[in-house]
């Protein structure tokens, strides 16, 4: 029976990471706000939508309650980010079924490894402000954990003031 090395089993470091979603407007943003925060410069960190969507008020107050700033983010396609900077990614995470068959597409010509990671819509979700909320936290708190997780491999997550650089 073959046995496998430690190095084997666990997933190589990750230099660079494109998260994806339909519209990067809310899950695909998040994500990227999210590992920044953790990672800061340890790690590259870009997001992109296979449509373009509009700045969205609930992903941005979802941050906001963990200190973290996603008022910049203006929401770029994956056509767009081509264009501006390539897209030579080790790991490309694809938030929606609709991103993952654009990631596995562009296996096709770019040399990156795809995982999909199926993560709810929470625009879909009715009900007042605080029940439409709720679903973005569910759905930052989810990205958080995957992420610390996912990303730690070979790479110290940064404490948070040290990846805000203060």
């Amino acid at each position: 029976m073959e046995r496998l090395t430690v190095a084997e089993t666990q997933p190589k470091r990750v230099h660079s990471v494109l998260f994806v979603c339909a519209m990067n407007a809310v899950r695909s943003p998040m994500a990227e706000a999210i590992a920044r925060h953790y990672f800061g410069k340890s790690i590259y960190v870009q997001s992109a939508g296979v449509r373009k969507g509009e700045p969205n008020a609930f992903m941005v107050a979802a941050l906001d309650e963990i200190g973290i700033d996603g008022s910049k983010h203006r929401p770029r396609t994956l056509h767009e980010l081509e264009e501006w900077e390539g897209l030579n990614f080790d790991l490309i995470i694809s938030l929606s079924p609709e991103a993952h068959h654009a990631a596995l597409e562009l296996t096709r010509t770019v040399a990156a490894e795809v995982e999909y990671w199926p993560t709810p819509d929470p625009t879909l979700v009715q009900g007042t402000r605080e029940q439409v909320l709720d679903a973005y936290r569910n759905v930052r708190d989810g990205l958080s954990y995957r992420i610390r997780l996912r990303l730690r491999q070979g790479s110290e997550p940064q404490r948070p003031n040290e990846a805000e650089g203060s």
